[in-house]
């Protein structure tokens, strides 16, 4: 296989990674919370915490088991990737049909039991195969983030908007909710998991083929990691993620209702605002490499974790500025 076939098939893969999260992570709570008579579930803001929060946490802890003790020891990584990726599109589409707070929990959390292990496993796929990683795997992942904001407003074009008509005046396309938005954001879910079972194929079949390599990993994948919290540096680096790593699934959970009911987007606008933050770290991925050169990592991180900040105050101020810097503030 070429190093050229090899890229283009990796780059498909990492855009369809983020294009099969970014369906539904972003808009789904609103779905959740919107009242049944608006077409959502009626769950309280404490149950999406639950079903987000927990599938989350617990699918955080279990991918270092799945991805390292069984893809790296055992199976050829693109089958294993394969078959996690089917797995995840039957239990997220059928997610679509569940009304009941405690199914969604459940399947919630075999959902990102399936799916978080193979944000790993992509970028052990990507490792593996590329010749030079610091070169390449930039530009590979970049096409993540573009997945991301792809299928953002693309769901959003198709399914909650119509009545289409061009203008003379920007953005030249004007449109109209769909009478149904709210209840037809479900629609994400089913169309995640046809995506997911699509890409579950391709996995299995147009990856490059990545052997298991049971000689590369200690008896437990996970105690290397551990030991290097002993090194001083690394332990706080990892205290002070913990924090911003709840606030990111916060933000998850809260935004896409946030922006309906508290600024007054439409179901529509709502995935594409959001996907703001994607187009920001395309650039912040650019510039990256120059802010670490000039300012080193210390510096780099902490402007990174005082922009989180930034975003809250504006969300949080959001009755005393205008719509439009509130959701800009999401860059």
């Amino acid at each position: 296989m070429s190093d050229l076939s090899v890229k283009v098939r990796l780059g498909i893969m990492m855009f369809l990674q983020y294009a099969v999260w970014g369906l539904w992570l972003p808009i789904i709570p609103m779905y959740l919370q919107a009242s049944t008579e608006a077409g959502g579930l009626g769950f309280t803001p404490g149950q999406v915490g639950w079903i987000i929060g927990t599938a989350g946490s617990i699918g955080a802890i279990t991918a270092p088991f799945i991805a390292g003790q069984l893809a790296d020891r055992f199976f050829a990584t693109q089958r294993f990737l394969g078959f996690l990726l089917f797995a995840g599109g039957i239990v997220i589409f059928t997610m679509a049909y569940m009304e009941s707070f405690w199914w969604w929990l459940v399947f919630s959390v075999l959902y990102s039991i399936c799916y978080q292990p193979t944000l790993t496993l992509t970028n052990s796929l990507s490792f593996a195969n590329l010749k030079d990683t610091s070169r390449d795997f930039p530009k590979i992942r970049w096409l993540g983030t573009v997945g991301w904001i792809v299928v953002a407003f693309v769901f959003a074009a198709i399914f909650l908007r119509e009545n289409y008509e061009f203008s003379l005046a920007f953005p030249f396309i004007g449109s109209e909710s769909h009478p149904d938005a709210t209840a037809r954001v479900v629609y994400a879910l089913m169309v995640s998991g046809g995506l997911s079972m699509v890409y579950g194929i391709y996995a299995f079949s147009f990856l490059p083929h990545t052997p298991p390599r049971p000689e590369a990993a200690e008896a437990l994948a996970f105690a290397k990691a551990f030991r290097l919290l002993k090194q001083p540096s690394f332990l706080v680096l990892f205290i002070t993620a913990l924090p911003i790593s709840v606030v990111l699934y916060v933000y998850f959970m809260q935004t896409s209702p946030f922006l309906q009911t508290g600024l007054g987007l439409e179901e529509g606008y709502v995935g594409p605002a959001m996907s703001i933050g994607q187009f920001a770290e395309i650039v912040a991925m650019l510039l990256l490499g120059l802010a670490l050169v000039k300012g080193g990592f210390r510096l780099t991180i902490c402007i990174g974790g005082l922009a989180y900040v930034l975003r809250f105050v504006a969300f949080g101020s959001h009755e005393m500025l205008p719509v439009w810097l509130v959701v800009s503030s999401q860059a």
